[in-house]
């Protein structure tokens, strides 16, 4: 079992989700929405100085469907090469 955790800016979030649907992998998982932090990609807080904000998504899922994650993950990664997009997984 691993879990697999996502952090990504939310202006990827439409097309991380859909990709994953489209794969039919992390069916079950959560989202956190709104995720404020300070990355390689600079501060993400919500507020008026530094408006973006990334979200969280993690899933619990078996080693095979943690690799097609990470290879949508990595074809997102791809097409928005400017966005913070990150792929953890533990276990």
């Amino acid at each position: 079992m691993k879990r697999v955790e996502i952090v990504a800016n939310r202006s990827v979030q439409e097309d991380l989700m859909d990709a994953l649907a489209e794969a039919g992998v992390a069916r079950y998982h959560t989202l956190i929405p709104a995720a404020h932090g300070t990355g390689r990609q600079g501060m993400r807080t919500g507020e008026a100085a530094w408006p973006e904000e990334n979200f969280v998504l993690f899933t619990y899922c078996e080693e095979a469907e943690a690799r097609t994650i990470a290879d949508v993950v990595a074809r997102i990664k791809k097409a928005f090469p400017k966005e913070g997009i990150k792929y953890f997984e533990l276990g």
